[in-house]
C-alpha cells in the first residue's frame, strides 16, 4: 500500500512516520519544509499544497491520503483561507481525480470548542468552532461529506485533541492522545470497510474526556494509553495548570480552553460566567 501524508514535517506527521515504519510499501511525504531524515521506504515532495502539478505527482499510485497540512493555530482569515480552506479543497479535488479511495483528515477538537466542559458530546454534536482555525476544520469535514456523497471518496475525520508527547495541564487530561493511539485511528480510517464520511475524536483512554467516542470504539478502536497516568503529577503542581489564560472564566468554562478567549467579546456570556465564578 502507498500512503501520502501531507504536513509530514509537523509534530503529528513525525509521530505517524515513526509509527508507520515498515507498515506500508511506501510513505509519500508532502510538506513545505524539507525532511532530512528520510527512511528507505519514504519519498518526499517539498512544496505548497496549492501547487497542483506537484501534488498530482505525489498522488500518483497512492491508495490513501492522511491530510494533516494546515495552519495549526488561530491566524488571520486570509491565511486560513489560503492554507486550510483552499489547501484542503485541493487535496480532495486532486485525490479524487487521481483515483484515491480514502482520506483521513486531521480535524480538531476546536471544531466543537464552544461546548461547556461539563457536557459530554459525540460525533453528531452540532459544530461550534471556537476560532477561524476551528471553522476551517468544520469546512474540511463538510468537504469530506461532499466528496463522499458526490463521488464516493470515503473520509475519516479525526477531531484531534492534544497530541503532545505527554499531557501538560488539566484540560489536556481530557484531550490527550498518544502517537500510537492516533496511528491506530488513522489505520482504521485507511482500512475499515464501514467508513463513509465518519467523525471520531482523537483522544486516548481518558477518564476526564469531554467526548463519547462510541463510533471509534464500534470501528475497533482500543486505545492503549491514557492521560490518567499523568493526572496526579499535573494536579499536584502549583497552580494546577500551564494552560494559557487559565484564570479566564471563558477558558475555564468551554472545552476549547484559551482558543475560546481569542477576540472574545460576547458581553452576555462574560457577565454570566463572571457571576458563576
Amino acid at each position: 500500500m502507498r500512503v501520502l501524508i501531507t504536513g509530514a514535517a509537523g509534530r503529528i506527521g513525525r509521530k505517524l512516520r515513526h509509527e508507520f515504519q515498515g507498515r506500508f510499501d511506501r510513505l509519500v511525504l508532502f510538506d513545505r519544509l524539507p525532511i532530512t531524515d528520510l527512511k528507505e521506504s519514504e519519498i518526499q515532495f517539498c512544496g505548497e499544497l496549492t501547487d497542483k502539478a506537484l501534488l498530482l505527482q505525489a498522488l500518483d499510485g497512492v491508495d490513501a491520503v492522511v491530510h494533516l497540512a494546515s495552519i495549526p493555530h488561530e491566524a488571520p482569515m486570509e491565511d486560513i483561507i489560503q492554507n486550510n480552506v483552499m489547501g484542503t479543497w485541493t487535496v480532495y479535488e486532486l485525490a479524487h481525480s487521481a483515483g484515491v479511495k480514502r482520506v483521513v483528515h486531521g480535524s480538531s477538537n476546536h471544531a466543537v470548542g464552544f461546548y461547556p466542559r461539563s457536557e459530554i458530546i459525540n460525533e453528531s454534536a452540532r459544530v461550534r468552532p471556537d476560532t477561524r482555525y476551528g471553522l476551517s476544520k468544520c469546512w474540511g469535514e463538510a468537504v469530506g461529506q461532499y466528496y463522499a456523497d458526490k463521488h464516493g471518496l470515503k473520509s475519516l475525520h479525526i477531531r484531534i485533541g492534544n497530541a503532545a508527547d505527554r499531557p501538560e495541564h488539566e484540560r489536556s487530561l481530557a484531550l490527550w492522545i498518544s502517537g500510537r493511539d492516533l496511528a491506530q485511528l488513522v489505520m482504521i480510517g485507511i482500512e475499515h470497510p464501514a467508513i463513509d464520511n465518519t467523525i471520531v475524536y482523537g483522544i486516548s483512554r481518558n477518564a476526564r474526556a469531554f467526548y463519547d467516542n462510541g463510533v471509534a470504539e464500534q470501528l475497533g478502536y482500543q486505545p492503549l494509553d491514557s492521560a490518567d497516568d499523568y493526572a496526579t503529577d499535573i494536579l499536584q503542581r502549583t497552580g494546577q495548570s500551564k494552560e494559557p489564560s487559565n484564570e479566564n472564566p471563558v477558558a475555564q468554562y468551554y472545552q476549547g480552553g484559551h482558543f475560546c478567549t481569542l477576540e472574545f467579546s460576547n458581553p452576555e456570556t462574560m457577565a454570566r460566567l463572571n457571576k458563576q465564578s
